[in-house]
């Protein structure tokens, strides 16, 4: 701020002759077209974007100075709104100054905005070049960083499916060329076009359209197999049984939010029903509950919420109540600390003894529902630490189809617990059993009732930073996946070691 104050000091008084009377002046309604942008238009979303945060509770936060974060944009931009006027200095000159509206004047918030970003895109050449809805998404981050918040603007419904990890519009392949320039194919997503087809991980493909691979460059192979529009690929393939022909359209796979597998144990061992939760959405509770139904003779769970993610507290509280019934799961707080405790409706569906994994990526609601699992004593957390980044998402609609998704409400564990900046701790943490031996002395210790694990989610008085550098993350995905499969079996079917474990 004193900087501002010795910008406006230096050079305010030179400029004012030239300051438009009003945001109203800013624009020639006969010339609504500016670097690509109807100033018009823009200015409405900008108008509409204010008046929509100013609905949401900032924790004291002013909306009506959130203008000045705009200079977030670039390091060379300053940007002060006094009471009186809205300044633009860029490094030491002032390059717009505009009188500042009248406090939740929205509309001529939006004006000023929009006379601002045209002035940054001018000024910074890849600022100027970025798409509209990136535009947009930059503008609106700045404006969440203003007042300590994180969000995002969703450019359109449309967008909003499109920018949605669970949907590809892809042929269903994955590879990397080989040494000759052609295509090994490591990967063929089920339902795809690829997999309809009959390709198979390990083909080789050696044209596209009847070019060769090695003269096709990876972006243009990148734009083949996938992208937002449908296409035809006619491709050559080398396979184990000859040359191959196949035509391929690009088309839409819906990814799902949680994956089921039932491991059946070799020698009448019993089996294991493994649910691997991508989101906790009311699709992932859709499948898991059907598989918990339809695998009801299996021995134990594992949990997998290694890569989970979520936003969504009533589908979190859904998946939760499916293993333990009506428990608080979390607790939602917003911004101005007003809690809402979020309990599930129904009762469990299933007692099996149940193994969570967690890791560095476990986030959002996922990370609620596996302290919830700790909480409730109601299945063994095993992994690394969570991420620690707990929030719920609030979406606001606006007037151009578009939304805003706010990320303004943290999430505390259902006995009262931060989590958000903090995490959740495993009580097994794989990185520290990283072998067979280390394994086998630690499963020992745990039978023979000398196993001292410290629970550090009860215990504040770790900082959270020396509890993750004494269980590190696992560098290695395969030594990861190997691990938490070896002891994830042990713990469900040596039934002292479960007990004593989820006792601790």
């Amino acid at each position: 701020m004193k900087i501002k104050s010795l910008f406006l000091s230096m050079f305010l008084p030179c400029v004012l002759y030239a300051v438009p009377v009003g945001a109203a002046d800013l624009f020639d309604k006969d010339t609504p077209i500016q670097d690509g942008l109807n100033v018009f238009d823009t200015s409405a979303v900008f108008s509409d974007i204010y008046k929509k945060l100013d609905s949401v509770s900032w924790g004291g936060k002013n909306i009506n100075v959130a203008i000045e974060s705009l200079e977030k944009i670039n390091p060379n931009a300053h940007i002060a709104a006094t009471d009186d006027r809205v300044v633009l200095v860029w490094r030491d000159s002032i390059v717009a100054n505009y009188p500042r509206p009248e406090k939740n004047d929205w509309d001529e918030f939006g004006q000023i905005t929009t006379a601002l970003v045209l002035k940054l895109r001018s000024l910074v050449p890849e600022f100027g070049k970025v798409s509209e809805s990136v535009m947009y998404q930059t503008v609106v981050d700045a404006l969440m960083r203003g007042i300590d918040e994180n969000g995002r603007y969703i450019y359109s419904k449309k967008a909003e499916v499109l920018e949605d990890g669970r949907i590809l519009t892809s042929v269903g392949l994955e590879g990397a060329r080989d040494d000759r320039g052609n295509f090994r194919i490591s990967g063929v997503y089920k339902d795809s076009s690829a997999d309809v087809a009959g390709i198979k991980s390990g083909d080789l493909i050696t044209t596209i359209n009847g070019t060769k691979i090695s003269d096709i460059n990876d972006t243009d192979l990148a734009d083949m197999f996938s992208g937002f529009n449908s296409g035809t690929l006619k491709l050559s393939l080398l396979t184990g049984s000859g040359e191959k022909k196949v035509v391929l359209r690009r088309a839409t796979i819906v990814l799902a939010d949680a994956d089921v597998i039932h491991r059946i144990g070799a020698d009448n061992a019993p089996s294991i029903l493994e649910i691997v939760v991508h989101r906790v959405t009311d699709g992932s509770v859709s499948i898991v509950n059907e598989a918990l139904a339809k695998y009801d003779d299996v021995s134990g769970i594992v949990l997998d919420m290694r890569a989970a993610t979520g936003d969504n507290e009533r589908a979190a509280a859904k998946l939760s109540g499916l293993f333990m019934g009506q428990v608080p799961v979390m607790r939602v707080v917003q911004t101005a600390k007003s809690e809402l405790e979020v309990v599930p409706g129904g009762k469990a569906v299933t007692n099996l003894p149940v193994v969570v994994l967690v890791s560095n990526t476990t986030s959002g609601t996922a990370e609620a529902i596996a302290s919830a699992f700790y909480e409730n004593n109601r299945g063994v957390l095993v992994g690394t630490p969570t991420s620690g980044n707990a929030r719920i998402a609030t979406i606001i609609d606006l007037d151009n189809g578009g939304a805003l998704e706010l990320l303004n409400k943290s999430i505390k564990t259902g006995n009262g617990n931060d989590i958000d900046g903090r995490g959740v701790f495993p009580l097994v943490c794989l990185s520290n059993i990283r072998n067979q031996s280390q394994q086998g002395a630690f499963f020992l210790n745990v039978v023979n009732g000398d196993f001292h694990a410290k629970d550090f989610n009860n215990d504040k008085t770790v900082t959270p930073d020396v509890i993750r550098k004494g269980c590190p993350v696992i560098t290695s995905g395969m030594d990861e996946d190997s691990l938490s499969s070896a002891v994830s079996v042990k713990i469900l079917t040596d039934k002292k070691i479960y007990d004593k474990l989820i006792n601790e």
